[in-house]
């Protein structure tokens, strides 16, 4: 039989429980780990992935009421709701069971146990575990999409959708290109929700906030010892994501050998944890995106060619806001409502519109955002003017340039700014420190 990828924690203070348990258990599941002290229990959970915990009611010599159970019981689910909690006791009190059951238990176990009955009851707890997340995740991700505007009077930007919605519900390699702001992430979940996988999980990996040497361990996963701090095996994004969809941002800053790493497995769909040998098949479907000119970078040499042909069944390029100027007065509406909510505000409008559509935006609808949010939250009236952090004297500039020596203007002007302050540059170009310092690096800078 096929042991489950899970992780289960036992929790009791009589070592012939845990070793018995744990024997039993191991069987059937990855990762079975015991703990004799309940004072671990909360770091533990941090530290692992947990699917299911086996918590014992009693601890003290002299206390068999349950109290201490049904107390750690609640201190798990203050931490993470989520997590299915099995009590175990030796003094089957009904009272007590059914208090355990109000407060959130899955089950209930009295010792001695039958060893199927426990099996039963773990591997429930565990298929129970994974739609908690299922759900946890969708539930955020339907959150979130409310806060975007997807109505486009732009005849560019709805060539764009027209594409997404045909390739959507396929499983085919879709490449997102455009400039930083430009939306590339919410046209990534748009394809994930409008998909057959929408029920599954949505994971976003931004590859320019990775390091190098941490690149396969976050994407594959590892198995314990396979390196120092390697306690427990772990698995990778991408495995996590079995059923649902990967979106791969800033696949433009991967480095040759990643590429290649990247590219074996999105050929084979197959990938091994870091330190065993042992092959596991994630079924996910890919998104890429980036806002480098990949076509340049394959001429020079810097991005694998056949690596490019993979991520681009299907290549969608998104039009910068300054080329589908007839959209800024409805998303500029929309972010007004969003900040009217947040800073409890009313009425708000932008005393210079048409100044603000005729500029070129080189932030795109992530400078038109937070430029809004940043006027609405220091606004004494219900009338703002929008102001430009220092872009507007090279605007005519920035519209000759391309892509690349854009980028490199942007990011010198912020640094020059903010005096050299990365995060508070990195804040304003909407980027994590470690994207800007690759970029940095990447200009010379």
């Amino acid at each position: 039989m096929r042991k489950k990828e899970a992780g289960i924690l036992i929790v009791d203070d009589d070592e012939d429980i845990l070793f018995s348990a744990r024997v039993w258990l191991k069987k059937f599941f990855t990762n079975v780990i015991n703990i004799s002290s309940p004072q671990k229990i909360i770091s533990t959970i941090n530290e692992n992935d947990i699917d299911a915990i086996l918590l014992d009611m009693n601890f003290r010599r002299g206390f068999e009421d349950g109290k201490e159970g049904l107390y750690w019981l609640s201190e798990i689910k203050e931490i993470n709701k989520d997590i299915p909690v099995i009590l175990m006791t030796a003094y089957g009190e009904v009272e007590l069971a059914v208090e355990a059951l109000k407060m959130g238990a899955t089950d209930f176990i009295l010792k001695p146990w039958n060893n199927e009955k426990l099996y039963a009851s773990v591997n429930l707890a565990v298929d129970l575990s994974r739609k908690n997340k299922k759900l946890s995740q969708w539930e955020n991700l339907l959150e979130k999409n409310t806060n975007y505007q997807l109505e486009s009077q732009s005849a560019k930007m709805n060539t764009v959708m027209q594409t997404l919605q045909k390739v959507a519900k396929t499983d085919a390699n879709v490449l997102l290109l455009g400039e930083n702001g430009t939306g590339k992430y919410v046209m990534a979940e748009y394809l994930y929700q409008h998909s057959l996988r929408k029920n599954e999980a949505f994971v976003h990996i931004d590859l320019g906030a990775i390091s190098e040497n941490l690149f396969e361990a976050e994407l594959f996963g590892y198995a314990k010892g396979a390196f120092t701090d390697a306690k427990t095996d772990k698995a990778g994004k991408i495995e996590n994501a079995d059923g649902g969809t990967v979106f791969l941002d800033e696949i433009g800053n991967l480095s040759l050998g990643l590429q290649q790493k990247l590219l074996t497995l999105i050929q084979t769909k197959k990938l091994s944890r870091i330190g065993e040998t042992k092959e596991r098949f994630p079924d996910v479907r890919f998104i890429f995106a980036t806002n480098a000119n990949l076509k340049k970078l394959v001429a020079e040499g810097k991005f694998r060619e056949d690596l490019y042909f993979r991520i681009n069944t299907v290549e969608v390029e998104l039009p910068p806001l300054r080329e589908r100027k007839e959209d800024i007065p409805n998303l500029a509406a929309f972010f007004i409502e969003k900040f009217e909510k947040k800073y409890h505000k009313s009425n708000i409008e932008i005393s210079n519109l048409e100044e603000v559509i005729q500029y070129a935006f080189p932030g795109n609808i992530r400078e038109l955002e937070h430029s809004l949010e940043r006027e609405i939250i220091l606004a004494d009236t219900n009338k703002i003017q929008l102001k430009w952090q220092g872009f507007e004297k090279n605007q005519e500039t920035l519209v000759s340039l391309n892509l690349e020596e854009m980028e490199e203007k942007l990011i010198k002007n912020a640094l020059k700014k903010y005096r050299g302050n990365i995060s508070a540059a990195a804040d304003a170009l909407g980027l994590s420190r470690a994207a800007l310092y690759r970029r940095m690096e990447k200009f010379g800078i």
